[in-house]
This record gives C-alpha cells, structure tokens and sequence, in this order.
C-alpha cells in the first residue's frame, strides 16, 4: 500500500526498478523462440514444439513485466521526469516503426519505378529486354519475368470498408480520449471497447481478403514481387493492428478496474498514439498497394 511518505518520495527522486528477473525471462524466451524457428525451418520436429515453448516464456515476460509496471504506476512511485522519459520512449519507437514500414515502401516503389522498366529495356537497358526477357512489358502488378500473369487485388471491397473502419476508430479513440480528460468513465469505457471492436472486425475481413486471394487469384507470399510486397506491406500492417488492438483490449480492463486521472494517463495516450500510427500507415498502404 502507498503511503503519503512514498508518494512525496516518489515525487523528489527518479524511480529506478532494481533487482528485476524478467530480462532473463524475455532472454531466455526469445533464444528458444529463435531456436525452435530455426529447428522447424530446417524440418526438425521437435522444432515446432520448441518454438511454442519459447513464444509461451515471451508472452509470460511481457503479462508480468507490463504487470509490475501497472503496479508501480498505481502505486504512485512515478514523477513527471518518469513520465517524461516514457514519452520519449515511445516516440522514439514510434519512430523506429515509421523506419521498419519505410524499408518495405522503399521496396515496393523500387520494384516498381525502377526494376520492372529496367527489364521491359526502357533507359539504358533495351538490351537487357531484347537479349534475355524478351517480350517483358513493364506493367503492375508484375510477378517478375518469370512469374505468372497476376490480377490486382482490387481498392473497392474489403479495402474500402477496411479504411472507413480504422479511420473510425480513430476518431472513436479521440473520442474516448476526451471522455478521460472529462472523467466520464462510462463513455471512457464505451468508445474506448467500440475502437478494439472495430480493430478486430478490421482483422477479420482482411482475414477474408486473404483467403479470396489465396483460394481465387492465385496471389501468394511467393508470386513473385507483387505478391512478395503485397503480404508483407498489409501481413505486418495486420500484425500491428492485432498487437494495437490487444493493447486496446488491455487499457479498456484498467478501465474497468478504476485506474487512469484525467490528468495521468499516459498508457492510455501511448496505445493511442500507436493505434493513430497504425491508421496512417493503412492510409498509405490504401493508396499506394491498392491505388496507385
């Protein structure tokens, strides 16, 4: 229990956790996840099991970890410079996330702008065309010269619903956020559950987008650099919003059991700052996977 002793203590000094086990839990978690992934990929079998094992220690960490974390923060033992240096933190993953889907745009406008012309032979490279792929025309989607004829998943659809539904939660999310700011609890609860619900209605449809690509056009992870680009823009985008909404889910139990002030809340401002990211990015991907 806090006391008013701790509280004013907590106030004056920066809190520094000592004598933490769980890095040597996430350590040892993530070496057998490792492990696991690299014996199932190479047909071990034991492998699979051995993956499972590791993912089961990660997922303990980070329920325990973040669980410490919540009690500290309920407890009063952070201050404004902690709470300072917890924004800095997530902006500066924020940022390293901007960078990750940065390098998969940057593959995707590679291909397109610059290899697939290159081996139709436009600029300097018509010999390229005419001497070993003949007949290549520089057209998108492109699995390559080699690949097969590929259709391109179409904008209207699931695509279209998809954004209305996270550029919704992200108003809904606004909205919640504003109730907290107010203290209006009950509506704080409301708009926050209707942001994660749309979250999964979201996952599920793109669910169905893949199996319709997978089942009907053929498009796999492996067609070529249409497909290769396509699944790795919109997989990670939908690992995103699986973890943002999980998250979601998790600040809407704290909720229910009474934490957050209107004037401290930053875990609720972190997840919203995410999920915010995460709709920017569904943005891009509209455009430029599905439009343009």
């Amino acid at each position: 229990m806090t006391t008013p002793a701790t509280t004013a203590h907590a106030h004056d000094h920066y809190y520094v956790p000592h004598g933490t086990r769980w890095p040597i839990f996430g350590s040892i978690g993530l070496f057998t996840l490792m492990t696991g992934t690299a014996l199932w990929l190479n047909d071990f079998k034991v492998g699979p099991w051995l993956m499972l094992v590791g993912f089961g220690f990660v997922v303990f960490m980070l329920v325990a970890w973040f669980g410490s974390v919540i009690g500290e923060s309920e407890g009063g033992l952070y201050n404004k410079q902690v709470d300072s240096s917890f924004r800095w933190g997530m902006s500066w993953f924020i940022f390293s996330e901007v960078m990750f889907f940065a390098v998969f745009f940057g593959t995707l406008f590679y291909a397109r702008e610059l290899v697939v012309p290159w081996l139709a032979g436009e600029g300097d490279n018509f010999l390229t065309n005419l001497m070993i792929w003949p007949g290549f025309e520089n057209t998108w989607p492109s699995a390559g010269p080699m690949g097969p004829h590929v259709e391109r998943m179409a904008a209207w659809g699931i695509p279209t619903v998809n954004t209305a539904l996270l550029l919704s939660s992200g108003v809904t999310i606004t909205i919640a956020h504003h109730m907290l700011r107010h203290g209006k609890r009950g509506a704080l609860a409301f708009w926050l559950a209707a942001t994660f619900v749309l979250g999964f209605v979201f996952l599920g449809l793109q669910a169905r987008e893949y199996i319709h690509a997978y089942t009907e056009l053929g498009l796999k992870l492996n067609t070529g650099i249409y497909g290769a680009t396509f699944f790795m823009l919109t997989g990670f985008h939908g690992l995103h919003v699986t973890l943002g909404a999980i998250m979601l889910v998790v600040i809407w139990l704290r909720v229910l059991r009474g934490h957050f002030k209107p004037d401290q809340h930053f875990a609720f401002e972190a997840v919203a700052w995410y999920w915010h990211f995460v709709d920017v990015v569904w943005l891009g991907l509209f455009f430029f996977v599905y439009w343009v």
